[in-house]
């Protein structure tokens, strides 16, 4: 669309472009089509697109993409474009404020692709919902003030250089491809503004806790002119914490790298279960098909030679029936990265279902003394790991605290989007969850039929 063309829409809309929205329509077509070539998008792709407006960029994306969903702040725009994709099954349109849009119910639909052109004012706030960890998308091409992309690909050293640096950088790959000038938009900014697109960082820093790393960062940069060490917690001396990340005692946040930021993290995660995520020498009961022990042997051998065994699983919901599910690390011998209950684990030899159930959800949620319920045994299988399993279900309201080695991320997920997605993309999922969700959801059924 041109310029001409996006006033006459405005206008049928009865729109005057906001300052305070930082409502500034691309009216460039080669850029709008140039800027959807960047996403990349393929077969099954699922486009998000963020502030569409007129539909500029939305365009091109409904051309190419499987499922575009359109995040739009200002209800004349939201409505126009309900009124312009009505009849367009894979087109869906919120209006909604992008910076709380619940992205929970992305996670079905993934490959998720995030697409653009952002205010200044909330720029900040979208980017941190929607790909902040846990996240469902793989890639975002993103359009702010250049300003604001120069602080995400600050380094060292510099005054751009803060927690919103550290934030994207410690989780994707930014890199501007393209400046666009004012001339490109109405009403015209101030400023250039420039394209980013951002990819997931490989694993290439060592596991780490996410948000104790946020806390950190945060505390280091509350007062940018002073040293960090007295703005850090006390899980940890300083003085040897700067010895061991290569730093001077009297460094100040702006001087520290990434992967330092994320060694400190490191250093100040006093979890006891940081560095382990599971012990080849533990020692597990072999049981037989009706679960009585045989006898004894190292959980290596237990599950190289396939035996029968015992776990728990654990399904923890809080007051709104939301189920906690974690990611699992990419450290696991089994699984690695995908989801899976909200704890689970094998009992130890001569060790009981509940109370492993107990000590599971302290050591992997930091929930002391739960009160569990046992709602369902699934039988050994290829699927649970050739594991008897009780399934066991919580409730819990308060703060959680898991170990980086075990667990990388979590969330609350509603229960209706769980069973769309397990529907939809099983792949996402630990088998031994799909088993025990199965068997979950059966008992639930049956309640209510």
């Amino acid at each position: 669309m041109n310029q001409t063309e996006i006033k006459a829409r405005l206008d049928a809309m009865g729109v005057m472009p906001s300052k305070k929205l930082g409502q500034n329509f691309l009216i460039d077509e080669n850029v709008a089509r140039w800027i959807v070539d960047q996403l990349d998008i393929q077969p099954g792709d699922t486009v998000v697109e963020v502030g569409p407006g007129t539909g500029a960029l939305t365009e091109h994306v409904v051309e190419i993409a499987d499922r575009v969903i359109l995040v739009e702040f200002d209800a004349r725009l939201a409505e126009g474009l309900k009124h312009r994709f009505e009849g367009n099954d894979k087109v869906t349109v919120h209006h909604f404020d992008g910076a709380r849009f619940d992205t929970r119910q992305l996670f079905k639909y993934q490959p998720v692709k995030l697409l653009g052109n952002l205010p200044y004012s909330a720029g900040g706030a979208i980017m941190r919902n929607f790909m902040k960890r846990p996240s469902p998308v793989c890639k975002a091409v993103l359009m702010l003030q250049k300003e604001f992309i120069d602080r995400i690909i600050a380094e060292p050293h510099t005054k751009a250089y803060g927690v919103l640096s550290l934030r994207m950088q410690s989780e994707w790959v930014s890199k501007p491809v393209k400046t666009i000038p004012p001339q490109a938009f109405f009403p015209r900014p101030l400023i250039d503004s420039t394209v980013m697109v951002c990819e997931p960082r490989p694993d290439d820093l060592p596991v780490y806790d996410a948000r104790l790393f946020d806390e950190i960062v945060r505390r280091g940069f509350a007062q940018r002119r002073k040293q960090i060490k007295k703005q850090l917690p006390e899980t940890a001396d300083w003085t040897e914490a700067a010895e061991q990340i290569g730093v001077e005692v009297t460094a100040r946040a702006e001087e520290i790298a990434l992967e330092q930021w994320v060694e400190l993290t490191r250093i100040y995660d006093d979890h006891p279960l940081k560095n382990n995520p599971q012990k080849g020498d533990e020692l597990f009961d072999v049981v037989d098909e009706n679960d009585q022990v045989l006898r004894q042997e190292t959980r290596d051998v237990v599950h190289r030679e396939n035996l029968l065994h015992r776990a728990v699983h654990m399904f923890v919901f809080n007051k709104r029936k939301e189920l906690f599910l974690q990611k699992r690390s990419r450290l696991k011998d089994t699984h690695p990265g995908v989801w899976d209950s909200s704890a689970a684990g094998h009992l130890n030899a001569g060790e009981g279902y509940e109370s492993t159930a107990i000590r599971e959800i302290e050591e992997e949620l930091g929930i002391k003394n739960a009160e569990v319920q046992e709602v369902a045994k699934v039988a050994p299988s290829e699927n649970t790991g050739w594991e008897h399993v009780r399934l066991y279900v919580s409730r819990h309201d308060g703060a959680m605290r898991f170990p980086c080695s075990e667990i990388e991320t979590g969330e609350w997920f509603p229960m209706d989007e769980i069973r769309e997605w397990v529907k939809l993309r099983p792949q996402d999922f630990a088998s031994g969850f799909i088993e025990c969700w199965n068997a979950f959801v059966q008992k639930i059924d049956e309640k209510t039929a």
